[in-house]
């Protein structure tokens, strides 16, 4: 199955619980941070959440 790499560019303060706790679950946390996961559609949809604190670089 194809992989996607998740870097996350802005910071979680003063968002919403929810969209922390995606963040979390993507296995993010900082700044800079990536990370490499399978390109599921529960992937797709929880950085969808959180489009305008990640991106995808692959």
């Amino acid at each position: 199955m194809a992989k996607i790499v998740v870097k996350q560019v802005k910071s979680t303060i003063g968002r919403p619980e929810s969209q922390v706790k995606i963040v979390k679950a993507l296995g993010l946390g900082r700044i800079g941070k990536t990370k490499e996961m399978e390109d599921t559609a529960s992937v797709r949809g929880m950085v969808a959440k959180v489009s305008h604190l990640v991106e995808i670089v692959k």
